[in-house]
């Protein structure tokens, strides 16, 4: 994690009490959380700082700038920041994968090295905060947001629960939260714990647990393990990245509430889709939506002939899975989805000419649309996790030769796996059910219950829990 647990609650718990304390007066509460969040952000790497607060001059400045322009003047203004926003995540992020590549190339062709190999840090977050800083830019542009003041805006992109890993908060739906004065009597506390707790549950305990004794050992070393180890680690990594990642958006927009302040929904039981397209409506929702509305939608989304249509699905896909991170293996993961997304509207374009219903229907239909959408996301998971395509193509040899014995496949493996798919099965009222009987119960009584949840967490989870995934990108 980005603090120590202990660290972090003792940071926490501060936020939270001057947080209250200084509610009715807006200037002091938004310099405090500002700096709050930059101390919990240089924790880090304090150089990181400085590149979050260029971030936030730059979109402050072009978008101001361009409010009181018209016509090609607001365009360039549009351009200039834009380029200047996405600049520095390409020199932070992608500098040193394209570099290689060229290097590489040119050492193919018998040429030298045409630019400088430099050591350049990745830090931590700069997609989720560069992503953000991109909407507020484009939506003032559209006038769907006003400019917000100098404050308002380092507050939004800097504010600590969703700063590191998400979710993709936009201006139109923070902005006005943080102008706007919050009363702790109306605070979901219930709400809140529950989605911690739940949110810790993940992480420390099913996401760990899973990583430390079937996903890692399998990925690291494919040639010494077997087909059903394979499976298993393919499957096992599927449900580590769920619970990783919506682990840490439950615990985010549990603080957030906290705080006074509601975050967007990120994950709604994604391994139950029927379609890489319903796979995407439900897997990292703030992302897939960002997609959609900046860059699909911009380059002509669904309207024109059908082969521009794919172009523009494909490009979405293979930039998509670029931004997650600086690899040939987070391309093909992307060009694999891209693909599967054409393939699927091309499928529901026949349907619907011959007059049949675009999705399955009847229960056999529809849990068998389920489960080869689950194996082909899978599919896709192997190369996201894969370091090279070498080890990927590795790990599906194994497959066709290596079924030997499987110590990894264990009854507490097998349980965890089928625990972090089932439950995304359960009704959703069985779910409301319990955090109703949660919030029912007295505010002592809600905090004791997350206590003895917290002590199991820290009992079950394994020693020396990973980062969450998603810090990375």
């Amino acid at each position: 994690m980005l603090f120590p647990t202990i660290d972090f609650a003792i940071f926490f718990a501060v936020v939270f009490t001057v947080n209250w304390l200084l509610n009715p007066f807006s200037g002091p509460w938004k310099i405090f959380m500002v700096a709050a969040s930059c101390f919990f952000y240089a924790w880090a790497d304090w150089r990181f700082v400085f590149l979050l607060a260029a971030s936030t001059v730059i979109a402050y400045a072009g978008a101001g700038i361009g409010d009181r322009l018209e016509g090609n003047a607001k365009r360039l203004a549009l351009w200039v920041t834009l380029s200047l926003l996405l600049g520095l995540l390409a020199w932070f992020k992608y500098y040193v994968f394209f570099t290689v590549n060229v290097d590489n190339l040119f050492h193919f062709i018998g040429l030298g090295r045409p630019l400088p190999l430099l050591n350049v840090s990745l830090p931590v977050a700069i997609s989720f905060f560069t992503f953000m800083a991109i909407s507020y830019v484009v939506d003032v542009y559209r006038g769907t947001l006003k400019t917000a003041r100098p404050m308002d805006l380092a507050v939004y992109l800097s504010f600590f629960p969703h700063l590191v890993a998400g979710p993709i908060v936009r201006g139109t739906e923070l902005l006005p939260q943080i102008r706007r004065q919050r009363d702790p009597a109306h605070i979901n506390h219930a709400e809140a714990f529950w989605l911690i707790g739940a949110g810790l549950a993940k992480k420390v305990v099913l996401s760990s647990y899973l990583a430390t004794y079937v996903v890692d050992p399998v990925f690291a070393s494919p040639h010494q393990h077997s087909g059903l180890e394979v499976i298993f680690a393919v499957w096992g990594y599927a449900v580590q990245i769920y619970a990783d990642f919506s682990g840490y958006t439950d615990i985010a927009i549990g603080v957030a509430l906290l705080l006074g302040f509601r975050f967007p929904q990120n994950f709604n039981r994604p391994y139950s889709a029927v379609s890489l397209q319903d796979f995407w409506r439900r897997w990292h929702m703030t992302l897939s939506n960002w997609l959609r509305d900046y860059l699909y939608i911009p380059l002509g989304g669904n309207r024109g002939r059908e082969w521009k249509i794919s172009v523009n699905i494909l490009i979405t896909m293979l930039l998509g899975g670029l931004w997650h991170g600086a690899a040939w293996t987070f391309v093909g993961w992307g060009l694999f989805h891209g693909v599967g997304q054409i393939i699927g509207r091309q499928r529901r374009l026949w349907r619907k000419a011959h007059g049949l219903t675009l999705e399955p229907g009847g229960r056999v239909r529809v849990a068998f649309s389920r489960f080869v959408t689950f194996q082909l996301v899978c599919i896709g998971w192997l190369f996201f996790r894969a370091t090279s395509f070498s080890d990927a193509w590795s790990m599906v040899g194994r497959l066709f030769d290596g079924w030997g014995t499987s110590p990894l496949v264990t009854p507490l493996a097998v349980l965890a796996i089928a625990a972090g798919i089932g439950t995304q099965y359960v009704p959703d009222g069985w779910f409301d059910r319990i955090r109703s009987a949660f919030a029912e119960r007295r505010l002592a009584v809600q905090g004791g219950i997350l206590g003895v949840v917290l002590l199991a967490v820290t009992t079950l989870g394994p020693q020396g829990v990973a980062p969450f995934i998603y810090y990375r990108f």
